[in-house]
């Protein structure tokens, strides 16, 4: 009984995948607004009861979508949930990020990007999941900037906080400016003009 339960398992993962990827694929080809439970099933060869049963509503999987995203970046990059990376490690990592999304990713960065200014709204259904995702960035900065100064790769005195808001502010702002006109805003180039100048505020004499 036990290797028919891990075969049911392993079909229920599979199915979720497969839902998932559908609707990713689908909300960054036509808007989260755009996109019906329905067209999301009948992409992932399921119907829309099974969908409803695997996350409970259109709002479960867009927050799904989200967390799939989130979790294919840590793999790409080869960082687990709690890497406590250096902060040379660190910048080469969103510059890694950076050049994955220009190439591969413009539709699900777009996706990120409208879904945050739709749930602005403290009353709107992901407005705390967007929230805690980016105080969780935002303290991890903070821990990233302190073992700096700790191990003495950066200078004493600094203002984690300050400096966690700014490099996340430039995350966001950059994306978009990228988003909104990619012909005359080079991400990676961009990214990597920052985090080199970030680098010799923190580093240099």
């Amino acid at each position: 009984m036990a290797g028919v339960r891990g075969q049911v398992q392993k079909r229920g993962v599979e199915r979720r995948r497969a839902m998932v990827d559908a609707a990713i694929e689908l909300f960054a080809q036509q808007g989260v607004r755009g996109t019906g439970v329905a067209a999301v099933a009948a992409r992932a060869g399921v119907t829309p009861s099974a969908l409803i049963h695997h996350f409970g509503s259109k709002d479960a999987l867009v927050r799904a979508v989200l967390q799939e995203a989130d979790r294919r970046a840590l793999e790409r990059l080869a960082i687990t949930a709690d890497a406590e990376p250096s902060l040379a490690q660190a910048i080469d990592w969103f510059v890694r990020d950076a050049e994955h999304t220009a190439a591969a990713e413009r539709e699900l960065a777009a996706l990120h990007t409208a879904l945050t200014a739709e749930n602005l709204d403290p009353g709107s259904a992901l407005h705390v999941w967007f929230r805690d995702r980016g105080r969780a960035l935002r303290d991890h900065l903070v821990s990233l900037f302190t073992r700096a100064e700790a191990d003495g790769t950066a200078h004493p005195g600094l203002d984690a906080r300050t400096l966690a808001a700014e490099v996340a502010a430039f995350l966001e702002g950059a994306h978009l400016l990228w988003l909104l006109d990619p012909d005359r805003i080079d991400l990676v180039a961009l990214h990597r003009s920052y985090f080199d100048g970030l680098t010799a505020r923190l580093t240099g004499p």
